[in-house]
């Protein structure tokens, strides 16, 4: 078992000047308030836009200079923004932000991978919180259409033929059919349901476990099954993770474990430390349901501004 409590938080004002700067800030356009604040804002000697296809932006609404792809999959696309953007940066040496609020959860766990394999072991990542939901517990950020559940490019563990003590463990946010498509296909599996605790707001952690309720035909957890990490701290949640399995391991060696971070973008996060630091060449993989459109406007405003300081 793991703390990488260890890891550094701090909180930015988003109404303030900032004193923090880097080389290099890497952020996806949404259209939001709280992604477009951080981006002009932030003191950095590059920005890059990038813009996911899957919010479906007409061209004119596409800030200018932005990098754009017909990818089919997240790998090739940060393979392609990163060919044609980050051949003058050296990873070992260069100061990297990374704003990951209006990331595309494969996209930005595939870039952390594709940095850290480039020699990156230091960084900062920004998560923006919204003030609001926009439809609160009802608010979905996904098309309700799930092409298909797999495993990220890059986190695809061992694969074990022997199947006798699988588990999933779902970070679970709002989108109760993600999290039903993610519990079905592995339906023979232990589940294992980390919620938003503390939430980011206060009204937040019910709107949770509302959307979790109505996914619960799905899930075949009981009491035992149930933990909690902020939803604004990776670091906790990675630790958590960490604890689980280890856990588990002791009663009974795992056969395979699966991972879907649902929940918001910085404990999915928290996700991609915890496997990069303990499950490279396990039976470990983490999984996605994926969705051809995801939505705009689902947030309002911009409340607090975190920068997690990364070391891998």
């Amino acid at each position: 078992m793991k703390d990488y409590t260890y890891l550094y938080r701090s909180e930015l004002d988003p109404s303030a000047d900032w004193q923090r700067s880097w080389d290099l800030l890497i952020s996806a356009f949404d259209g939001s308030e709280r992604v477009k604040c951080v981006f002009n804002k932030a003191c950095a000697t590059a920005k890059h836009w990038i813009v996911h296809n899957e919010y479906g932006f007409p061209q004119a609404d596409i800030p200018d200079g932005s990098f754009v792809s017909n990818a089919n999959d997240e790998a090739e696309f940060i393979l392609e923004y990163a060919d044609a953007n980050l051949k003058n940066f050296d990873l070992t040496k260069s100061k990297i932000c990374l704003d990951i609020t209006g990331f595309m959860r494969p996209h930005m766990m595939f870039l952390i991978k594709y940095l850290v394999a480039g020699g990156l072991r230091k960084f900062d990542v920004i998560y923006s919180e919204p003030k609001q939901y926009t439809k609160r517990e009802h608010t979905d950020f996904s098309d309700r259409a799930v092409t298909t559940v797999r495993q990220v490019i890059g986190f695809e563990g061992l694969n074990n033929n022997d199947t006798s003590n699988d588990v999933l463990i779902i970070g679970a946010g709002y989108e109760s059919h993600l999290i039903s498509e993610v519990a079905d296909d592995k339906g023979r599996a232990e589940h294992v349901v980390i919620f938003g605790l503390p939430s980011l707001r206060a009204d937040m952690y019910q709107q949770n476990r509302l959307r979790v309720h109505d996914a619960s035909d799905s899930i075949n957890s009981t009491a035992t099954g149930r933990f909690f990490a902020p939803a604004n701290d990776p670091f906790v949640a990675a630790s958590v993770l960490s604890e689980i399995v280890s856990k588990r391991e002791v009663l009974k060696p795992l056969t395979n474990l699966y991972l879907a971070p649902l929940a918001t973008k910085a404990q999915a996060l928290g996700f991609v430390i915890f496997y990069l630091s303990e499950c490279q060449g396990r039976c470990i993989s983490i999984l996605y349901p994926f969705s051809p459109r995801y939505a705009l406007g689902a947030t309002q405003g911009i409340s607090r501004v975190w920068v997690y300081s990364i070391e891998i």
